[in-house]
């Protein structure tokens, strides 16, 4: 591997997950072969950690591209990776999710994945994995069914950690209160503008290491916001530093103890992302960060169900902590 990338820790007896992995998410949708070449290349510059999801339509490329960086030599074996994926809504019902992950193993061309999440806390009709779909079609979700068969998952050895993603502190106490394999990850919106300390704080005391998705506010996808790269006090520190804004934004969260979900398919900024490691913030920096307006880019507000058995408000999907 080109660039050393540290480990950190899940829960014991589980491997650790890569500090920084890459996104594979891309709006517009790539090709299937346009992405399988970009992962490659990803590959080759060091990465090891991959984030997909069934809602993304990107296992298919990224399994192509870890086939061939296997085929090539370039990787010695499997284990070498950490491949996360997610469970899509429509999917989070008792009795598909099993098959569900099934599914996206054939797509990846893996035996298991290294990482499973529930993509949100919310369900939906059983229906295809799409977006856009329609708000009368969210439900409640039976979390407790839904996480059996996440365990069920586990124990079947299609995944060797089970998680969340987008999940509050009330809705992690209601899942750690009667699971009997605890989420080893929850992975949420985190960069300087959304700090998500009191997230941090709960998961740290619960042995749950948070992953930060839009580390840099997803500029330009419909769910982010443009204010993370614009952001002058960033700016400065960037300038004084002389690294990348994007570089202050992944230090900062390293330093919070996060595990950092990238998602460029530059191949410059590719390998500019993983340049965060020999270098640290300094204190003036810290409290610079602190002390920045928050504000929130992935809402969820397309998951409110208002007039149906749904969730009614985002107030009510966040837990309050929005």
């Amino acid at each position: 591997m080109s660039r050393k990338i540290p480990v950190m820790a899940l829960r014991p007896g589980e491997k650790g997950m890569p500090a920084v992995g890459l996104g594979t998410v891309a709006y517009p949708r790539l090709p299937v072969g346009t992405a399988q070449s970009v992962l490659f290349e990803a590959i080759e510059a060091g990465y090891r950690h991959f984030d997909t999801a069934t809602l993304y339509n990107s296992e298919p490329a990224l399994g192509g591209a870890i086939a061939e960086a296997l085929r090539r030599g370039l990787v010695g074996s499997r284990d070498e990776f950490f491949i996360t994926t997610k469970l899509w809504c429509s999917d989070a019902h008792a009795g598909r999710v099993v098959p569900a992950l099934r599914q996206s193993l054939r797509e990846l061309q893996l035996d298991y994945v290294d990482l499973y999440l529930v993509h949100w806390p919310v369900s939906i009709k059983p229906s295809k994995v799409m977006i856009p779909f329609l708000a009368e079609d969210v439900l409640p979700m039976d979390l407790k069914s839904v996480w059996e068969e996440m365990e069920e998952c586990h124990r079947l050895g299609l995944t060797k950690s089970i998680g969340v993603s987008n999940f509050s502190c009330k809705k992690l106490d209601f899942v750690l209160s009667m699971a009997t394999i605890p989420p080893s990850v929850n992975q949420v919106e985190m960069h300087p503008l959304w700090q998500q300390k009191k997230l941090i704080d709960f998961c740290s005391a619960k042995g749950i290491l948070v992953s930060a998705y839009s580390p840099l506010g997803a500029n330009g996808a419909p769910w982010g916001t443009p204010k993370v790269m614009e952001c002058q006090e960033l700016k400065e520190i960037a300038a004084a530093r002389g690294k990348s804004l994007a570089q202050v934004c992944l230090r900062w969260i390293h330093e919070q103890g996060a595990s950092i979900v990238v998602k460029s398919y530059n191949r410059e900024r590719m390998r500019e992302n993983l340049d965060i490691f020999d270098w640290k913030l300094n204190q003036e920096d810290l409290n610079k960060i602190q002390q920045l307006p928050q504000y929130k880019g992935c809402r969820g507000a397309e998951f409110l169900n208002p007039s149906g058995g749904g969730i009614k408000s985002l107030e009510e999907l966040w837990d309050g902590e929005i």
